[in-house]
């Protein structure tokens, strides 16, 4: 199989301020309170079932609505569908419900256990725990999952930095050494999958491992194709909590909505996600279908180092240009909010910010007179994803209306992002990016979503080429939050970091859509559709 390299180049994700991640104090009392939820969530490991898929005979099949770009590795996978394949694939120590996002034991045998001083943690994997390919998932496979993720080069990098060192224990066991006490460990450990060091030591190795992975999860991936899609058949080793209940699961793809429902109803697929707005009400009639609000965000994205987008009242001057309303009735049939912060309002620690880009055609055009920028003509570069293609035609008129000209140019994930110099948003010439981002795929606290895309070099040094002095600001005030104790105080500076983004807008969304997912419901049992891109099957049994 070959696949181009993953969208998102991780270099320079981690830094020496990154020391001071997410440090929180009272640690021993945060921490036995998070450990036992984790406990509390979800089954115990050890269920009965071994994956063997004894509880169904027969197929899921699902279409997804983005294709796979980059690579299935774990330690760097960024697209949609390469995170919901290894939700399947492999295991966390302690995962997160991809519906509830509730905690639960995976490969940890028991909660993680934190030292006295909270700068030591724990955790005994699961008795007899396996790799598909027969190998048992031992402590040195754990401490070394971490330890390469933990290299700048590799994108989850950027969620661990809290951790100093992870060194085997036992044949079942590590000891994980932080920099600073962090109490939500339990949790925040689950960004990283473990996968076997033997597959992976060496770049070669970790090569092949991205085309072919081997985890510990219930399934195990057959082929994977940006066209073809992917095809999964049952672990036999799997001994954890949600084994198979099927004996094989098919996942087609594509951007195209019409297709996605035609899959649908033809049978040909049991569950679609991203199903058209405008098909709600029509497909409801006879399939399952279920909106949930999302992070989810349509975005523009600017390149700040070219003029005249290097003034930040351009950029503010073509978010005012722009009817969120007639968007989001016209592209989202009301399946979307406009955005009043970096967050969306259904986060619990949603407030809108200090700017909010309410739609002032007379601003914009004000604004682009004071920064010299009046009849600018410019190229719109779009990814092809659903959403965003129906979003694209009216933004360019309402932009039209204050007199900025835009030249469409659309492509899939995989070209717009790919690494310098073939990707689009890496040429020259580019200016603007509109596209969709969902970070909420590893995790929901304000700190993980804000540094996805404002701390490091992947984003505000290598994309949208953010003014040093503002990125490092940025950086600074989240490494300054992470530290503090009193939750009030922190979440006043996260503000802070957000009201300084919606101001400067270098990358800030439209709108924040609402996940729409369609499923039939008497051929499927026990699936849950969730908040975030991608479909997950770890509960599901064909009827």
């Amino acid at each position: 199989m070959s696949r181009k390299k993953s969208p998102l180049d991780p270099a320079g994700l981690t830094g020496t301020s990154r020391r001071q991640f997410l440090k929180f104090t009272g640690v021993l009392g945060a921490a036995a309170g998070i450990a036992a939820s984790v406990s509390a969530c979800g089954p115990s490991s050890g269920t009965s079932g071994g994956g063997d898929g004894k509880g169904g005979s027969s197929t899921i099949s699902a279409t997804l609505a983005f294709q796979l770009s980059g690579t299935l590795d774990p330690a760097n996978h960024s697209s949609a569908v390469a995170t919901a394949a290894n939700q399947h694939i492999f295991e966390a120590l302690v995962d997160l419900d991809p519906a509830s996002r509730a905690p639960y034991l995976a490969l940890a045998k028991a909660q993680p256990k934190a030292s006295a001083d909270g700068l030591k943690w724990t955790v005994e994997l699961r008795d007899g725990a396996k790799f598909s390919d027969g190998s048992a998932v031992t402590g040195e496979d754990v401490a070394w999952s971490f330890t390469r993720a933990l290299d700048p080069a590799n994108l989850m990098s950027q969620f661990i930095s809290f951790i100093s060192s992870v060194k085997a224990t036992g044949a079942t066991s590590a000891e994980f050494t932080l920099k600073e006490p962090f109490p939500l460990f339990p949790t925040r450990i689950s960004v990283i999958k473990i996968v076997p060091k033997a597959k992976t030591k060496t770049a070669a190795l970790a090569k092949t491992f991205g085309d072919k992975p081997i985890g510990s999860g219930p399934w195990v991936l057959d082929s994977a194709d940006p066209n073809s899609g992917l095809t999964f058949s049952v672990n036999k080793n799997y001994n954890g909590s949600y084994p198979a209940k099927a004996t094989k699961m098919v996942w087609h793809s594509t951007t195209q909505d019409a297709t996605r429902i035609a899959d649908l109803q033809s049978g040909r697929s049991q569950a679609i996600e991203a199903v058209p707005f405008v098909n709600v009400k029509q497909l409801e009639k006879t399939k399952k279908v279920e909106a949930k609000q999302a992070f989810n965000q349509i975005f523009l994205m600017f390149n700040c180092a070219a003029k005249p987008f290097d003034d930040k009242r351009v950029r503010q001057a073509l978010h005012y240009a722009i009817d969120t309303d007639a968007i989001i009735k016209t592209a989202f049939q009301g399946y979307a909010t406009a955005a009043q912060s970096y967050l969306d309002e259904g986060n619990p620690d949603f407030q809108k910010a200090s700017t909010v880009y309410n739609h002032d055609p007379a601003k914009a055009k004000k604004l682009l007179a004071e920064a010299g920028a009046s009849n600018l003509s410019i190229e719109l570069v779009t990814t092809d994803a659903g959403a965003v293609a129906s979003t694209a035609p009216l933004i360019i008129d309402a932009w039209k209306q204050v007199g900025v000209t835009a030249k469409l140019n659309t492509a899939p994930s995989a070209s717009v992002y790919a690494p310098a110099p073939d990707g689009l948003i890496s040429k020259p010439d580019f200016r603007v990016l509109l596209a969709s981002g969902d970070p909420t795929v590893y995790g929901v606290d304000v700190d993980l979503l804000l540094r996805w895309f404002y701390y490091g070099a992947t984003w505000p040094t290598d994309r949208f080429h953010w003014q040093q002095s503002s990125a490092k600001k940025v950086a600074d005030w989240l490494d300054e939050a992470a530290k503090e104790s009193d939750k009030a105080k922190q979440k006043a500076m996260w503000m802070k970091t957000i009201d300084f983004i919606a101001d400067e807008a270098p990358l800030y969304p439209v709108v924040h859509t609402k996940m729409v997912t369609g499923w039939d419901d008497k051929k499927l049992s026990g699936f849950e559709p969730v908040a975030t891109t991608g479909l997950y099957f770890l509960k599901t049994k064909p009827v």
